[in-house]
């Protein structure tokens, strides 16, 4: 429940942000240096959260990240002027660290084959929040702009309170990780010369880089080629959710045991791959929807899969750091991802999708190198 309310907050902000963003007359290259400020935040923040988790608890920095989504969502509503909207961002970035600290939660709580089902039920959480979020946002967006944002705000507080009240501490090891600097660049890079980690984690980049290239790339599509509004934008959004919460309920499961984790994974990566490059030759909308879709199931059994061979492969001791470590890997890429989409939007509004879906295939590439051991679902 946590889980799902903390992911609605979000999902109800996402559909509307480019569109909230004309009103301070950011260009599309300033919108992806403002979607990239989040995740330059969150790729310093992550690691750092992810490793104080397995020293003090997943409780206090759960409690400390929600609490500074709500302020940023507050900060966004009642924004002056663009500089507000950065600092919203940065924020939320710093806090950011709920997504691996939960992460750790379902690590911490779940042993063998239960591990893919447990990440499973909680990608199915935040795809059901992914449904309800941008339909709130449809409903509300025609009140006020800024309406959605007070109420992702709300959300979070709610969120904040439930985890104060109903959540226990999950972690049975605290205290026991390796004494370290917890923003250990050199560690990062350390772990992706660790095989088969490695490979894992520069999946994690590759296809966060290739995802943020088409969130950044689908609403100004969708504004400016398929000539939809933001009510409509936020429509999408739960088609995609709906896409991925039918994928973590059906297919997720029954494609790790028929198939392995790997094959899985490179499944639904050449899935991914298909979807874009089928973007990026459309202007359709209901060939959009279609693509929508492919995206929705693609990208919630590859989120799962590459999190729940990840799990596999870290000691129990060590789920919150390899967790947080993982998320600096896709705060990377989303770093890069919404810069470089900004400037291929400049040059035309879908090229991004194109990128991804070259990048795509660099991900398959990168999953034939996990070892078959590893596959046990």
């Amino acid at each position: 429940m946590i889980t799902i309310i903390d992911t609605l907050g979000y999902a109800i902000v996402a559909p509307i942000l480019y569109t909230y963003t004309q009103k301070f007359g950011l260009s599309d290259f300033q919108n992806g240096l403002l979607f990239a400020t989040f995740s330059i935040c969150q790729f310093i923040a992550a690691p750092i959260i992810g490793r104080l988790s397995d020293k003090f608890g997943r409780r206090p920095l759960l409690i400390t990240s929600i609490a500074g989504t709500a302020v940023s969502f507050f900060l966004m509503a009642f924004a002056p002027n663009a500089f507000f909207l950065f600092l919203a961002r940065a924020l939320d970035g710093i806090t950011a660290g709920n997504y691996s600290v939960a992460a750790a939660v379902i690590s911490d709580t779940t042993k063998g084959h239960e591990r893919t089902k447990g990440f499973a039920m909680f990608g199915a959480a935040n795809e059901f929040g992914f449904i309800l979020g941008p339909l709130i946002a449809a409903a509300t967006v025609g009140i006020h702009i800024n309406t959605p944002y007070i109420i992702a705000g709300i959300l979070c507080i709610i969120t904040l309170i439930l985890t104060i009240l109903y959540l226990p501490e999950t972690n049975k090891h605290i205290g026991k990780v390796e004494e370290s600097n917890p923003f250990d660049f050199s560690r990062m890079i350390k772990a992706a010369t660790q095989k088969p980690i490695g490979y894992i984690l520069l999946t994690t980049f590759f296809y966060a880089l290739s995802f943020s290239l088409v969130f950044f790339a689908f609403q100004p599509f969708c504004l400016k080629v398929l000539n939809l509004d933001a009510s409509h934008i936020s429509i999408l959004f739960t088609v995609l959710g709906s896409s991925g919460l039918a994928a973590q309920v059906l297919l997720i499961p029954n494609l790790s045991k028929g198939l392995g984790l790997k094959k899985g994974l490179m499944l639904s990566l050449l899935l991914t791959s298909l979807a874009l490059f089928f973007m990026y030759g459309i202007n359709s909308i209901a060939l959009f929807v279609v693509a929508v879709i492919m995206v929705g199931i693609s990208t919630a059994a590859t989120e799962t899969l590459i999190e729940v061979i990840l799990s596999k492969n870290a000691s129990d001791k060590e789920q919150g750091t390899i967790m947080g470590i993982n998320s600096s890997y896709g705060s990377m890429g989303r770093i890069i991802g919404p810069i470089l989409g900004g400037v291929l939007a400049t040059i035309a509004v879908p090229l991004p999708f194109l990128f991804g879906g070259i990048i795509s295939l660099v991900c398959i590439y990168l999953s034939l190198k996990i070892p078959e051991k590893i596959e046990k679902a």
